[in-house]
């Protein structure tokens, strides 16, 4: 259990803070019908968990051949994850009401598709961040963290949908700072715990 909980920690930790795909979720549940607000979340949910479910396993699967490499992701790992961090706790977002959101669905479907998949960030990041938690995981207790993950995005785009549109008025740029500090912190948090367990390994050698 408590793996699983980390795994939700650290996914909503992961995806809360506004970017791309936030601002654009927001702007759709401003803007847009009951229907196409959740159809959009649950789209941007799929790319979201496969991705995570792909970094989290691939970079496992690479690491799992060599000791010497999981510790290099490990090390590695922990200093990007305290940079994701950081980075993410002095961002300063802000909310663009006049983003034009009303497009066709599979043009929604293709462009979730392309900030996600195609990003070569997004993917080196969640191989690198992801990767390092795997190091650090012992046996099987890797399918409840990633599970954990998983119901975090799920659990944080249907939110989102449903709390904008309750509260639209209440959303500000105010709002969307207190969630990058909230989640810059905790990533950064991770990050040294991930750190301590690098320097663990490296110890045990």
């Amino acid at each position: 259990m408590q793996y699983l909980i980390n795994g939700l920690v650290v996914g909503f930790a992961y995806v809360m803070p506004i970017g791309v795909q936030n601002l654009f979720m927001i702007n759709t549940a401003l803007t847009q019908s009951k229907k196409r607000s959740y159809a959009t979340a649950f789209i941007i949910m799929f790319f979201d968990i496969t991705l995570a479910v792909a970094c989290f396993f691939g970079i496992g699967a690479i690491m799992s051949a060599s000791k010497w490499l999981e510790i290099v992701v490990l090390g590695i790992g922990s200093l990007i994850v305290m940079w994701i961090g950081f980075s993410i706790f002095k961002s300063k977002d802000t909310l663009d009401r006049s983003t034009n959101v009303d497009m066709p669905l599979l043009k929604v479907i293709g462009t979730a598709c392309v900030v996600t998949w195609f990003n070569p960030q997004a993917i080196i990041d969640g191989s690198m961040m992801l990767g390092a938690f795997k190091v650090s995981i012992p046996g099987n207790m890797g399918l409840l963290f990633i599970a954990g993950v998983c119901l975090a995005s799920a659990i944080w785009w249907l939110l989102l949908a449903t709390v904008v549109r309750l509260f639209s008025n209440k959303i500000n740029d105010k709002t969307l700072r207190v969630i990058n500090i909230i989640c810059g912190g905790i990533i950064f948090f991770y990050g040294i715990k991930l750190l301590i367990s690098f320097v663990h390994l490296v110890q045990g050698l």
